[in-house]
C-alpha cells in the first residue's frame, strides 16, 4: 500500500482534535506484545459520554459558545502537560476483504514525547503492517514536522457560520458550518457541534478539502469528543477514504481510559522530587 493512504487517514485523525491532544511528538514503539492470543479481540466500545448538562449553567448564545470554545482550546494547550490512554485502531479494506484491529497504550508528555506500547493485534498482517503501524508512525512524523496551528479549528483557518441548535446524543449543541480560508491539506469543509452549556467540542465532521496525494480521491470523517475533567479529548473517529488503487479504506479509532496530567500537577510532582530531606534534629 502507498504510504499516502495511511498518511491521509492519520491527517484526518489529527487535524480535528483540538489543542487537547495534539501538541505531540517522538515515538517509542514497544512491539514485544504485538500478537493477541488465539481467539482474543479488542472491543470497539467507547466510554459513554456525559449526556446531562450541568443544571447550574445557563444556556450560552451561539457566539458566546464559540468564543468559549476558542478560549478552552488555548487554555488546554497551555495546561495539558501529558496524558495516557488506550487506543484501539480497527482498519478494513472492503474490496480486498482484509481487516485488522490493534490495541495500544499511548503515553504523551508535553511538548514532544509520545510513546506507544503494543498490547495485542488480531487480523490480517497486510493491514497491520501497511495501514495501522504506518498510521501510528505517521502520527509522530506529523507532529514532529508540522505546525499544528495550520490545521487547528480556529478563526485563522476557518470561516464560521451558525446553523442552529439541535440535540446530539442527548446533549443540546450549537452547530457551526466551517469553510477553510485556504485550500490546505489537513483542513476540512464540514461542521462542528459545541455544547450549548459549556462551549466544549462535542463532534466535528466533514470532508478533507485537499488530499496530499494523487492516490486519495476523497476522505470523509466523523469525530466525537469527551470531556475528562477540564480537558477535552478525541474519543472516536471514523474515516472513510476512497483510494485510486486499493478502493475503500475504512478506519475507526477509539480512545479510552484517559488519565490527563495538568501542568500544575507535574510541577508539584517535580518540586516534591527535588526537595531535600530535612536534617534530623540533634539530640539534647
Amino acid at each position: 500500500m502507498n504510504r499516502s493512504v495511511s498518511y491521509i487517514l492519520l491527517l484526518c485523525a489529527l487535524a480535528f482534535a483540538n489543542a487537547s491532544a495534539q501538541t505531540l511528538p517522538a515515538l517509542a514503539f514497544d512491539s514485544n506484545r504485538s500478537t493477541a492470543p488465539a481467539g482474543s479481540s479488542a472491543t470497539l466500545s467507547p466510554a459513554a459520554p456525559n449526556l446531562s448538562a450541568p443544571a447550574a449553567l445557563p444556556r450560552m448564545a451561539p457566539e458566546l459558545a464559540l468564543q468559549v470554545y476558542h478560549g478552552r482550546s488555548v487554555i488546554q494547550a497551555q495546561q495539558l502537560a501529558g496524558y495516557s490512554a488506550v487506543s484501539v485502531i480497527h482498519a478494513q479494506l472492503p474490496d480486498a476483504e482484509q481487516q485488522g484491529e490493534y490495541e495500544v497504550q499511548r503515553h504523551f508528555s508535553a511538548p514532544r514525547t509520545l510513546q506507544f506500547t503494543a498490547l495485542h493485534y488480531t487480523g490480517d498482517g497486510f493491514v497491520k503492517t501497511n495501514i495501522i503501524t504506518r498510521l501510528l508512525q505517521s502520527e509522530v512524523d506529523h507532529v514532529q514536522k508540522d505546525d499544528g496551528s495550520l490545521t487547528a479549528i480556529s478563526d485563522q483557518n476557518y470561516k464560521f457560520s451558525y446553523k442552529g441548535s439541535t440535540r446530539l446524543n442527548g446533549r443540546l449543541v450549537h452547530v457551526f458550518h466551517l469553510k477553510p480560508r485556504v485550500k490546505r491539506p489537513g483542513l476540512f469543509k464540514g461542521r462542528i457541534f459545541l455544547d450549548a452549556y459549556t462551549g466544549s467540542l462535542v463532534r466535528s465532521e466533514g470532508q478533507v478539502v485537499k488530499s496530499p496525494s494523487f492516490f486519495i480521491k476523497k476522505l470523509e470523517f466523523v469525530q466525537d469528543y469527551t470531556d475528562i475533567g477540564s480537558f477535552t479529548f478525541p474519543e472516536h473517529i471514523h474515516t472513510d477514504a476512497k483510494a485510486r488503487v486499493i478502493g475503500r479504506a475504512i478506519v475507526d479509532i477509539v480512545h479510552r481510559d484517559y488519565q490527563p496530567v495538568a501542568a500544575n500537577e507535574r510541577l508539584a510532582t517535580q518540586t516534591a522530587q527535588h526537595v531535600p530531606a530535612a536534617a534530623p534534629l540533634a539530640s539534647e
